[in-house]
């Protein structure tokens, strides 16, 4: 019997979707549940999986098509599923990925690369082909072949560099260039900026590290610190916490903070919602979540719906200092830089600290100067005195 493979209904948020990539193909086998197709949007992928075992009899889409809710996907014939379950079909194709055991990220970049399966060396647990495992392949495969080149002309070689490559723009990458390009035209944009003694936060890091690791599983970072400063901050000047609507300014009496992750396919902006009312712990744990499905493509939509402000960390790729761009309808976005020893004058002398460079993008059609300047003070005093976070001075 011919099984229909059709678009799962999608979230209010979304219109459409396209494909971004099959994970089978014709005349494959698959099982019930297999992901087989992933579907990409303005904000996440979202996987299809099968809806019954059985051969794929037809493939409807390509790989880039737009397609809407409930539109035909392809066919599952499984009338032979007894059959193929017991090995006597598919079991000659070694590029088959419906039944890897592999991430949906990694089964994309092994059909992405026409890699041949049996030749990859799984190192993770029970078989399971990791991203270090097709980076590895991938690199060996490079290495081949440039040896292999090197007794090619070197003119030759010089003009094979010079090549272009046109790609579609995937569709994460479009909504966020729109995005951008709207908030630089919807809003009058201002950053101020300031710098901050991470002294203390670092005492209380290493003093506290291995006792916080211990009771909860994962490392105490800097970005518990900066959020909890960032709400107490919020709370002191609603303003920036707020938004424009129309001709009317909406104040949020809530704090869900957007931590900027960067992935393989683009910035997503998950929302770390109620920040008034979670500990280092919590907030942890969850940016290391939010982390890790950002690289492997499972956020869920709302997840990354609304927001009441956003916080960036161009520190970790190196970035001493940068004006980073409002997320709409948000009116305001911390940026977090590079941490640098770097001399400072305390009490008429110049000793060396870690210093950390502040940047606060925001809307002034909202925000007057002195209250972004008092803010961002604020959110300073709070990290370099961080006792007063926790007695809430």
């Amino acid at each position: 019997m011919s099984i229909e493979i059709r678009v799962p209904q999608l979230p209010e948020s979304v219109n459409d979707a396209s494909i971004a990539a099959w994970t089978v193909k014709q005349g494959d086998f698959v099982n019930a549940e297999d992901i087989i197709l992933e579907l990409e949007t303005d904000k996440v992928v979202l996987e299809v999986p099968a809806p019954k075992s059985g051969i794929i009899q037809a493939l409807k889409v390509s790989v880039g098509d737009t397609v809407l809710a409930n539109d035909l996907l392809g066919i599952i014939d499984d009338s032979a599923v007894k059959s193929l379950s017991t090995g006597e079909a598919t079991t000659n194709d070694k590029n088959t990925t419906s039944t890897l055991s592999a991430s949906p990220s990694v089964r994309k970049s092994i059909v992405d690369n026409n890699i041949d399966t049996s030749k990859l060396e799984a190192t993770g647990k029970h078989g399971r082909i990791l991203k270090d495992d097709v980076e590895k392949h991938l690199k060996i495969i490079e290495t081949e072949l440039e040896n292999k080149n090197t007794s090619t002309d070197r003119t030759n070689k010089v003009l094979v560099d010079r090549e272009e490559r046109r790609v579609p723009m995937t569709r994460l990458r479009a909504r966020i260039a729109e995005r951008l390009v709207e908030a630089q035209q919807t809003a009058a944009i201002l950053t101020t900026f300031n710098e901050v003694d991470l002294s203390e936060v670092s005492r209380l890091r290493k003093k506290y590290q291995e006792r916080f690791q211990q009771a909860h599983g994962v490392k105490l970072g800097f970005m518990s610190f900066f959020i909890k400063a960032t709400t107490e901050a919020l709370k002191r000047f609603p303003e920036v916490n707020a938004r424009i609507d129309g001709d009317d300014i909406v104040y949020q009496g809530f704090y869900d903070i957007g931590i900027a992750v960067s992935s393989d396919r683009g910035l997503v902006v998950p929302i770390l919602r109620g920040t008034d009312s979670l500990g280092n712990a919590e907030i942890e744990k969850s940016i290391a979540d939010f982390a890790g499905r950002a690289r492997s493509g499972h956020l869920e939509i709302d997840e990354l719906l609304g927001g009441t402000f956003s916080i960036t960390n161009g520190g970790v790729f190196g970035s001493m200092l940068s004006t980073p761009i409002i997320n709409p309808p948000q009116s305001a976005i911390l940026g977090m830089h590079s941490i640098q020893q770097r001399p400072v004058a305390v009490n008429g002398e110049v000793v060396i600290r870690p210093m950390m460079y502040l940047a606060l993008s925001y809307d002034h059609r909202l925000i007057d100067g002195k209250t972004a300047v008092s803010f961002l003070v604020k959110v300073k005093e709070l990290l370099e005195d961080p006792a007063s976070l926790f007695l809430e001075l």
